[in-house]
């Protein structure tokens, strides 16, 4: 298959690198494009422009955010404007329920198929093909996407017809992540508050009643206070929030919890930028009861 792959940040470039070398051919197109340089030594095509990335049977694209979207796929330089009739668009950023949309019905006007699929992982799961991948859009396209899902994904759920019901599932993901985080942070403050071992009590939770990889992975981060690098930046995860909190308003779904993720966020921000993981939220219960926390400790 002819695939191109548009945008090699953190979790695009892992992904891009597990295609290389499974028989399919791959152009590789970035912003800026030294970060394509290494999947080209290793046999990708560098792609001149977002047209030149749409040549082929399908394109990828693993953007950070609705604007970078909508920039690489509308106007007359976009994947739209240059993906040939029938070709498939897999759009595996985490975007809003409302742009998926738009997306689906710009592509059908253009006699091409939409393909929403993303993904849940970070980009060490990226870089060894253990994501899981979220799949909606028309069966048959779906279907022709499946390789591609297979090489990338340990496991895909498909969720029907519609590609916007694999992004609000997404979001409804990334929204339990955040939640799983804060609750682990406020915990570990109340226990740490009162003279407890953080490290034992996580490892006691992790391999008891939370005995499951999203918890082994946060409870990690926050016991240690490895926040940078970001494998997923705080910016992303307050804007998955946002996206969240702006489809449960569509649907008339009251999320409370959401909105104090969206508060939680919004604080951590103001106070220690945009360079952390998401995952520094979960510091800020320590914070906030004053305890004293010492990286690592």
């Amino acid at each position: 298959m002819r695939i191109g792959f548009i945008g090699l940040g953190h979790m695009g470039n892992g992904m891009a690198q597990t295609l290389l070398g499974t028989g399919h051919e791959l152009a590789v197109y970035n912003r800026t494009p030294d970060k394509a340089l290494p999947l080209v030594s290793r046999g990708a095509r560098l792609a001149a422009d977002v047209a030149d990335a749409c040549k082929g049977d399908v394109v990828i694209t693993m953007l950070a955010d609705d604007p970078a979207v909508e920039a690489i796929t509308f106007g007359e330089k976009g994947v739209i404007a240059n993906l040939p009739p029938g070709a498939i668009h897999i759009s595996m950023s985490t975007i809003s329920v409302a742009l998926s949309e738009r997306l689906t019905t710009a592509h059908a006007k253009a006699g091409q198929r939409f393909v929403a699929a993303p993904v849940f992982g970070r980009p060490d799961a990226a870089a060894g093909g253990k994501l899981f991948v979220v799949a909606g859009g028309p069966s048959d396209a779906v279907d022709a996407c499946m390789p591609i899902f297979q090489v990338l994904g340990q496991s895909t759920f498909r969720v029907g017809e519609r590609p916007r019901d694999a992004n609000l599932v997404k979001l409804s993901g990334n929204f339990l992540t955040a939640s799983v985080i804060e609750s682990l942070g406020e915990a570990v403050a109340l226990v740490g508050k009162a003279g407890m071992d953080r490290r034992e009590y996580l490892r006691f939770l992790t391999s008891t009643l939370f005995n499951a990889p999203i918890y082994k992975t946060y409870a990690e981060l926050i016991a240690n206070g490895h926040f940078q690098p970001a494998a997923f930046a705080a910016p992303l995860g307050f804007k998955d929030i946002r996206l969240t909190i702006a489809a449960a308003e569509g649907l008339r779904v009251p999320m409370p919890l959401a909105s104090l993720l969206h508060d939680r966020f919004v604080r951590l921000l103001a106070q220690e930028g945009e360079s952390v993981d998401w995952s520094a939220i979960g510091q800020l219960a320590m914070k906030d009861s004053a305890e004293i926390v010492a990286q690592g400790t």
